[in-house]
């Protein structure tokens, strides 16, 4: 006679069946812990910065008169260190403050589920640079795929199943495509994305760019050095378009580059060193020609009076 399956029931646990909200308020307070700063270590691949800028002065003198208001968030590692992931501008602002630990709640967390509260408790900040949203986005979406389309993460109550990028997108009040249009920007190299947050150049623009290859992507940059000029929506369509068909080469990516566009700003008049380093400052752009034009008229006065003082 075969043997019948043994069904498996999860029961839940007697004392947290009847856990009082109160209890559960002490649980949580019992994983906050004042953890050395030495056994924390940095989330891989964190993607939103760390500025040392006015508001981190500010945190650091708020943390010596209060101390840490509100606890990081770390997780356990297998090796027995911590994690961090959230409360990265804390951390540094108490070791500039000379403290030695952080007050922080310990949360049991896998790499992905660790992820997702990474992304979610920074996006909370006043500003984020297009380049944090672009690699957090990209995390958090990878992290989500990884789950293995878990229904809580990927089904609608009626049942029907979303995309992740569609579910993110949900989650962080941003449209799909716009989403994607984020994460493009990670296929930037370093200096266009740098700019990019500088707001050097545009969104859509450098979103069109980044279709461009690394090789490519560093003659643009050269191109826009010496244009003095970043691309318009429609000069970066048209090398992505020319890219496409095979036929973007370095003297095409230069041409687009020189055509007139209302974005551009006017060339410098000289590219000598010898010649731009006497030109003062204060010179408005545009005029360098005049001013160098009324330097010559004049010293070659001074060189005619000389030369009629020595008859």
């Amino acid at each position: 006679m075969a043997r019948s399956r043994e069904t498996k029931i999860e029961l839940t646990a007697y004392d947290d069946l009847f856990q009082t909200d109160e209890s559960r308020e002490e649980e949580k307070l019992s994983k906050i812990r004042d953890i050395p700063i030495s056994e924390i270590d940095e989330f891989p691949d964190h993607p939103f910065k760390v500025l040392m800028d006015e508001d981190m002065e500010q945190l650091v003198e708020s943390i010596k008169r209060n101390g840490v208001m509100t606890p990081a968030t770390v997780r356990l590692k297998e090796d027995g260190r911590y994690e961090l992931i959230s409360g990265h501008r804390r951390k540094k602002a108490c070791e500039l403050a000379g403290l030695e630990t952080l007050k922080c709640e310990v949360k049991e967390l896998t790499r992905d589920e660790a992820i997702i509260v990474m992304v979610e408790s920074n996006l909370q900040r006043s500003v984020i640079l297009p380049s944090e949203k672009a690699f957090a986005y990209k995390m958090r979406l990878e992290a989500m795929k990884r789950q293995g389309e878990r229904s809580d993460l990927t089904s609608s109550p009626m049942g029907t199943k979303l995309r992740s990028d569609a579910k993110l997108a949900e989650k962080v009040g941003e449209s799909r495509n716009q989403i994607q249009r984020y994460i493009r920007l990670t296929e930037l190299v370093p200096e266009i994305l740098q700019m990019v947050d500088e707001r050097q150049i545009a969104f859509r623009p450098a979103v069109e760019v980044s279709y461009l290859t690394e090789e490519q992507q560093y003659t643009l940059l050269e191109a826009m050095e010496y244009n003095d000029a970043t691309p318009s929506l429609a000069q970066a369509i048209k090398m992505k378009k020319y890219n496409q068909d095979g036929k973007l080469t370095s003297e095409v990516i230069q041409s687009i580059m020189e055509e007139e566009k209302p974005n551009q700003k006017e060339k410098p008049a000289f590219r000598d060193e010898r010649i731009t380093k006497l030109i003062p400052k204060t010179v408005p752009r545009g005029q360098e020609t005049d001013f160098v034009v009324k330097a010559l008229e004049f010293y070659n006065r001074h060189l005619q009076r000389n030369k009629a003082h020595e008859r």
